[in-house]
């Protein structure tokens, strides 16, 4: 079993409102899971958002919490509800309406990994997908929640950025002939999760670095941006996709020789997002 649900890095002092998280970054396999899958270890890293806590590590140095999952998200996907149980895969589970995400094997304790790879050749008990919820999808989440809520107490608001990574191919359908294809997407969920004023904010940011930014396709958000974001009541969530061939070789898996550059220019964007959510100076009094 992967030894915790979450890491959770904390600032020094506490200077912003936004929290930044990383639900796919997990590589801690457990040996009892490998034994079970049908696929080799390097297969199974497939929908792994790898490296992408190393790229964001510098959070904390700019005066914000960093939780990143302790479970891989083939193991558990924490971007999605506890309730989104795969029939196909648990036994017991009875088909109730449709839900896209897990008819593609998706769910929360996923079927397949990239390109619909199988991960196991029978299903698995209830009861074992219950223990990894409760051991992993809960806690991560309780202490997300209570990581947005501490914000809101202290600054008025909360501004959650989910962090995560996309395929190079993944952009293919929405690449134009002539112009630069997308490096990064933006999901507030059409507006529905963040005042467009944030997600301005993070999106002129990225702008500033010479990354092609767009929005809400084909990525607008899941289960933790539709779940936490709730501007009206001052509660902010985006998710960020970041272009896997900006800083790594997929095929290996492995950083390839842009890795270093790219954390770095990364730690200016991340600056910029933590600035979003710091309160502004109060104003002197006239003398």
């Amino acid at each position: 079993m992967p030894k915790v649900a979450y890491h959770l890095t904390y600032p020094e002092r506490r200077t912003t409102s936004v929290v930044f998280a990383s639900p796919h970054s997990g590589r801690e396999y457990p040996w009892t899971f490998l034994r079970r899958t049908t696929l080799n270890e390097h297969s199974v890293r497939s929908s792994e958002d790898a490296f992408v806590d190393q790229l964001f590590e510098s959070v904390p140095e700019v005066g914000a919490p960093f939780i990143k999952a302790g479970a891989p998200r083939a193991y558990v996907d924490l971007n999605r509800s506890e309730d989104e149980l795969d029939p196909a895969l648990i036994e017991g589970v009875s088909k109730v309406g449709h839900n896209p995400r897990v008819a593609s094997g998706l769910g929360v304790i996923p079927r397949v990994v990239a390109n619909g790879q199988a991960i196991y050749s029978g299903k698995l008990s209830m009861a074992e997908a219950k223990r990894r919820i409760d051991t992993y999808w809960r806690p991560y989440h309780t202490a997300l929640a209570g990581q947005l809520d501490q914000a809101f107490e202290m600054f008025g608001q909360a501004i959650l950025v989910d962090c995560h990574s996309m395929p190079h191919e993944a952009m293919d359908a929405v690449a134009r002939r002539g112009v630069r294809r997308p490096e990064v997407v933006l999901g507030d969920r059409f507006g529905a999760a963040a005042s467009s004023d944030i997600v301005d904010r993070i999106e002129a940011a990225f702008q500033r670095t010479g990354l092609v930014v767009t929005r809400n396709t084909p990525f607008a958000g899941a289960y933790i941006t539709q779940a936490y974001g709730r501007p009206t009541r001052g509660r902010h969530a985006i998710q960020i996709e970041i272009d896997r061939a900006l800083y790594m070789n997929e095929g290996l898996i492995r950083p390839n020789g842009n890795f270093e550059a790219f954390r770095t220019l990364l730690r200016g964007v991340i600056r910029e997002i933590a600035d979003i959510g710091r309160p502004l100076a109060r104003p002197l009094a006239a003398e």
